[in-house]
């Protein structure tokens, strides 16, 4: 079953108005001229950690340690990720350098 035009509008002008409403809702829930909120600085504190082991915790589910490659490209690419983490503090570049490293791994050495 295919969308009329007048559906495929509606729906891309529903999506465009969420997108706007999520981009502006924290500048309206969060003005400059007030503090923000204990909770809020708590949990942009321990998320970026709560994603983290989230990560470690999926990309690990489905590692057997009997069979294949034992899950040693895992542990290089887990390696890295937390050595290059601990030296520049930044998570996008942790995250990137990690999976591109066991992507090669997977790739090309084991």
């Amino acid at each position: 079953m295919t969308m009329t035009f007048k559906q495929q509008l509606i729906t891309v002008g529903m999506i465009i108005l969420a997108t706007l409403i999520m981009r502006f809702a924290p500048f309206v829930a969060f003005p400059d001229n007030k503090p923000t909120p204990k909770f809020i600085q708590y949990m942009g504190k321990v998320l970026p950690a709560a994603v983290f082991g989230l990560l470690i915790v999926y990309c690990l589910k489905n590692v057997n340690i009997l069979e294949g490659s034992h899950g040693i490209p895992e542990l290089i690419a887990i390696v890295v990720t937390a050595l290059l983490h601990l030296w520049k503090k930044q998570m996008l570049i942790s995250i990137s350098a990690g999976t591109i490293c066991y992507m090669l791994l997977v790739q090309f050495v084991f």
